[in-house]
């Protein structure tokens, strides 16, 4: 079975990626120097819940691309650029597994704790491997790591999840496709 994927999400994806990029580029909540929250994953997480987990996938790793690709990226190594900006971003995309034509608010905040959680797994892990020297004296970096993008990854889902569901309740037309 061969399903072509509709030029409309192609093409929403690739502009919710570069809102995603926009957002990302306005001040953030900054809570210490290294935990930000922002509402930058928004627009993928609403491509996600229109599309599904394939195409919120792809604009989440356009948006990956576009942090590398215009210098909005800290990187160290290519393996670090590569788990924190192509998988990481990519993988707020699996909010699109809960996507479905009967949304409710339940399901969108479990959809963006999906998304959040698969996202910064890997930044947990790239911060355990890449930034262990920034761990405070005699804290092991896979705690330290843990604290700051579970930090990061907690206060993100509650602010998303949050103007989501309100979004949801006030546009309910922008989770749809048709």
């Amino acid at each position: 079975m061969n399903r072509k994927v509709p030029l409309q999400a192609l093409i929403e994806a690739a502009v919710m990626a570069a809102l995603a990029f926009i957002l990302d580029l306005l001040p953030a909540i900054n809570i210490g120097p290294w935990i930000s929250v922002s509402i930058a994953m928004l627009p993928v997480f609403l491509v996600s819940l229109r599309w599904g987990w394939k195409i919120g996938m792809a604009s989440g790793f356009i948006w990956g691309l576009l942090q590398i690709a215009l210098g909005d990226a800290y990187i160290l190594t290519p393996l670090q650029a590569f788990i924190e900006y192509f998988i990481a971003f990519s993988f707020v995309g699996l909010a699109g597994l809960l996507a479905s034509r009967s949304l409710s608010a339940r399901s969108i905040v479990l959809a963006v704790l999906l998304g959040c959680l698969a996202r910064y797994f890997w930044h947990f892990i790239a911060g355990w491997v890449y930034f262990a020297e920034y761990a405070p004296e005699g804290m092991p970096a896979a705690l330290y790591s843990l604290i700051v993008n579970g930090g990061t990854a907690l206060l993100t889902f509650v602010l998303c999840a949050i103007v989501l569901v309100l979004l949801w309740k006030t546009a309910p037309r922008l989770f749809k496709t048709t």
